[in-house]
């Protein structure tokens, strides 16, 4: 064998395209790059006194053969992998591909991964993606929300790693914590929405009790309604995926049936959209006629005819925090963690909160 060729493995080349593969070892890397398989393994994890030109030719031949290095052999040792495990509701949701870009763009930077895990909002779902990805000893977590069943509860208490839970600061964290609070969201709204001058409003959204955070804003909505001595006109509910048809269905049925509304607030920007789409179409007058507000602030809907009042949750903003609190602890062992990372929602008044 020569080390002129960094792939020159005898039993690499014996297998056909049709033959199983045998998974790649340290051996093959060796005999490859034309060094010890334990100055192979000094490279591969970055550690001990190796040469810049024997690292450079170990990594290529490492490169060349496609050779990934077993991180559970290793994690035997060490009791964690440099994974993140991020627990998330949904991916149809446009608001969650941003908090994910926000943890991407900070864990780039350092040797953690992170390893995607979805709930569907449904907490014997939550369980089972906790149990797979905590079984892989990840260096740390970052999950949705803070309600969730008491076996979840115990899994994070005790898995021994830095636990950040985001979107949501209205509750007790089980360690660290990153976003809004949802009631003064909710809150905030409502202020707006009064102070414009609206009086009969209803409320579009969908059913609350996997919904945690939509509850939430709908509960400081209300609280400052009654603040200020006024309650909900009407509300119209409904289950499954939000959407533009969706938004025109349902603002179709509140407006037949209480047409003296004068103001519809919705729990996303989706479905705010399609009952903006709908009063357009059909003559009636946004602002004047009709506000309307939604929730997220998405920018899917800055190519509309008009702008859908909104408000900001702060999604990538909530990814980068959490992900700068994992990376700091993995760093840091001895960090006492139980972060409490509080960001401001602000109100967009778009074109459809503003009174004629």
């Amino acid at each position: 064998m020569t080390t002129d060729d960094p792939t020159s493995s005898a039993g690499i080349a014996a297998n056909s395209p049709t033959e199983a593969r045998r998974p790649l070892t340290l051996r093959d890397v060796s005999e490859a790059s034309g060094v010890s398989e334990m100055t192979v393994s000094r490279v591969l994890r970055n550690r001990g006194d190796v040469s810049a030109a024997t690292r450079e030719r170990v990594l290529a031949a490492a490169k060349k053969l496609g050779y990934v290095p077993n991180k559970i052999a290793g994690a035997l040792a060490s009791s964690r992998v440099n994974l993140v495990a991020v627990i998330l509701p949904s991916l149809s949701n446009l608001v969650f591909p941003e908090v994910i870009d926000g943890i991407s763009s900070v864990l780039e930077d350092t040797e953690l991964q992170p390893v995607l895990g979805i709930t569907h909002y449904r907490p014997e779902q939550e369980e089972k993606v906790l149990y797979e990805m905590l079984s892989w000893r990840p260096s740390g977590v970052i999950i949705a929300g803070l309600e969730r069943s008491e076996a979840a509860k115990a899994m994070l208490r005790n898995a021994g790693i830095p636990v950040v839970e985001i979107m949501d600061v209205d509750g007790d964290p089980i360690d660290s914590v990153v976003g809004i609070s949802h009631r003064r969201a909710g809150r905030m709204m409502a202020q707006a929405i009064i102070e414009a001058g609206y009086k009969r409003i209803g409320f579009l959204g969908t059913k609350m009790p996997l919904d945690h955070r939509a509850k939430k804003r709908l509960d400081g909505f209300i609280d400052a309604l009654d603040a200020a001595g006024m309650k909900l006109a009407d509300e119209e509910y409904y289950e499954g995926g939000s959407g533009f048809g969706k938004g025109r269905e349902m603002t179709k049925t509140i407006l037949e049936r209480s047409p003296d509304l004068d103001f519809l607030y919705y729990s996303n920007d989706l479905i705010g959209a399609g009952g903006m789409l709908y009063c357009v179409e059909n003559g009636i007058d946004i602002p004047g006629r009709v506000g309307m507000a939604g929730f997220n602030n998405i920018e899917l809907l800055d190519g509309l005819p008009r702008q859908l009042a909104t408000m900001d949750s702060c999604r990538r903003e909530i990814g980068e925090a959490a992900a700068r609190i994992i990376a700091e602890r993995a760093g840091s062992p001895n960090h006492g963690g139980g972060e409490h990372v509080v960001l401001m929602p602000k109100v967009t008044m778009g074109d459809t909160l503003l009174r004629q």
